[in-house]
């Protein structure tokens, strides 16, 4: 499977996410519907997209301007050839 290019499908795969994640955490909340529910899922999606930024832009920005960002798997080999080297 090739690179996405149609920017209809781009836009059509970000709404998935965001159907993705609003069901999801919707179901969590209906699941146990307190104040520490919400602000624990707030907090966990507020984490995960600081964390998602770190691996994209920072590293490569900032710590190692020869990286180049392309999935989480590539992060991880990433860490683990430089705990190597």
């Amino acid at each position: 499977m090739g690179d996405l290019k149609d920017p209809r499908l781009m836009y059509l795969k970000a709404f998935l996410f965001l159907v993705a994640g609003t069901v999801s955490v919707a179901a969590l909340f209906v699941r146990s519907p307190t104040v520490e529910t919400a602000f624990l899922l707030g907090v966990a999606v507020w984490s995960f997209c600081r964390l998602y930024y770190f691996m994209f832009y920072v590293i490569e920005k900032y710590v190692d301007s020869q990286y180049r960002f392309d999935g989480i798997p590539s992060f991880l080999l990433y860490l683990i050839r430089r705990r190597r080297s």
